[in-house]
């Protein structure tokens, strides 16, 4: 057992405290060293979707480890990634027909990017280099994702590193970016006729893809789009011959209720990124799902796709995949996802929805989230020097509760909210017990800001 007192060699998150450290978990729930039980509800960052330690994930772990780790990509396939692959694309939803397997979000979505400049190489359009995202988005901390992505905090210390050939148009966040004088079918408009705009800027023959986040995970706070707005922007993209891909990979693989948040949507993607629910969080694993219309391009041409890592379709972390999508289908737990979804949102609305200084709450399946705000009439951002996210974390945490807030939801400095992705496997009494938790957390923290 490691002391308390023992000098730390991890360069963690924060280099001013030690996080503690957690010794064991148990569906929903983590063990801290000492015994403290804490309530996962947010599956770290919206990872954990089957809880921790599953026998079954666990069992197909050691298996396989007793089977083969470790095989080269540059000279063999292997028996997992290619039952896994075929567990995801073998029916080719939307017209997805390939996987290809890498270790994480931001490897998934470097993937997509470099694999949708090849399509245009491919079939003889190398002027396509433009991409077109969202402010208000968040893509991976590499950098040409972090390029795409609209997180200003975490762009801003590597802005001179990061490529131009992103450009960004508003945020389909009705709560913060639709107008007084505007229903949903107008709001949504507008923001086509903006995304039109910016491909006519850029030159339409310029453009590569649009990408954006299916329902927006971290940097806004579980934000769907308005209805009719991935259509729109699929239009358009089609007007002009550019890929779509969607980043899902905090909200995929069942985590708003359907294996992928686009078949929500009515549209499928070009490209699309997975991750975190892909594995669970027993191994690290993403992939890159891919249109038969962009493989039959590359298979035409070159006949390789440019790009490559280490460990892609690693043995061990494809096995553990397979048993993670296996075990969710197998138990059904996508209905599971929408019943207790709707729990959540019924009791998160109990709890919060005359709350003072609650401004919003949404989200899909068991992806939700609350924004803080100073005034619910003005919809006032709190000061953001008072760190008001980062206080209800510590007083949640207290409490026995881990949730996700984060900053910068309104504009990317002023805001905050609180993030909730628990697990699939969530019972109703575990569910009352995060918002209770959540509550006292909020009130306390909003209670000591006048302190």
């Amino acid at each position: 057992m490691i002391s308390p007192a023992t000098r730390s060699r991890v360069l963690h998150r924060s280099s001013r405290s030690r996080p503690p450290l957690a010794v064991g978990g148990q569906g929903a729930w983590l063990v801290e060293q000492g015994g403290r039980e804490v309530l996962d509800a947010s599956g770290g960052a919206a990872v954990s979707c089957l809880g921790h330690q599953h026998p079954r994930i666990v069992e197909a772990i050691k298996r396989q480890a007793d089977q083969l780790c470790y095989a080269h990509t540059g000279f063999f396939s292997n028996e997992p990634a290619e039952a896994l692959a075929e567990e995801l694309v073998g029916h080719e939803p939307g017209g997805l027909s390939l996987a290809y397997f890498v270790s994480g979000g931001s490897e998934a979505v470097e993937a997509a990017l470099k694999l949708a400049r090849q399509y245009f190489l491919e079939i003889g359009q190398p002027r396509r280099s433009h991409f077109i995202a969202r402010r208000q988005s968040y893509h991976g901390n590499t950098l040409g994702a972090l390029a795409a992505g609209g997180n200003a905090a975490r762009r801003a210390p590597y802005n001179p590193l990061l490529t131009d050939a992103f450009s960004h148009v508003s945020p389909a966040f009705s709560y913060r970016e639709q107008q007084a004088d505007e229903d949903e079918a107008t709001f949504t408009a507008r923001l086509a006729a903006e995304l039109e705009a910016e491909f006519q800027r850029l030159g339409p023959d310029t453009v590569a893809a649009f990408v954006a986040e299916t329902v927006v995970g971290a940097t806004a706070g579980c934000v769907p789009a308005p209805a009719g707005y991935f259509k729109a922007i699929r239009e358009v993209c089609d007007r002009h011959g550019a890929l779509l891909i969607l980043d899902e990979v905090m909200s995929g693989m069942g985590r708003t209720g359907t294996r992928h948040a686009w078949e929500q949507e009515g549209i499928a993607p070009d490209l699309q990124a997975i991750a975190k629910g892909l594995g669970g969080g027993y191994q690290a694993i993403g992939a890159v799902l891919v249109s038969q219309r962009v493989a039959d391009a590359v298979e035409g041409g070159s006949g390789a796709f440019q790009h490559g890592h280490t460990y892609l379709c690693h043995p061990i972390a494809a096995a553990a995949a397979l048993e993670v999508q296996r075990v969710i289908r197998e138990d059904d737990l996508l209905d599971k996802v929408v019943a207790m979804g709707t729990l959540l949102e019924e009791r998160l609305t109990e709890r919060f929805g005359n709350h003072a200084h609650v401004g919003d709450i949404r989200g899909r399946g068991l992806f939700r989230a609350i924004e803080l705000v100073q005034d619910r009439s003005t919809r006032a951002p709190f000061d953001p020097s008072l760190r008001l996210h980062q206080r209800i974390k510590q007083e949640a945490f207290t409490r026995g509760l881990a949730c996700y807030p984060g900053g910068g939801t309104a504009d990317g400095q002023r805001g905050d909210h609180v993030l909730l992705a628990p697990p699939y496997i969530i019972s109703p009494s575990e569910i009352d017990m995060i918002v209770d938790r959540l509550g006292e957390a909020v009130d306390a923290a909003i209670g000591s800001l006048s302190r």
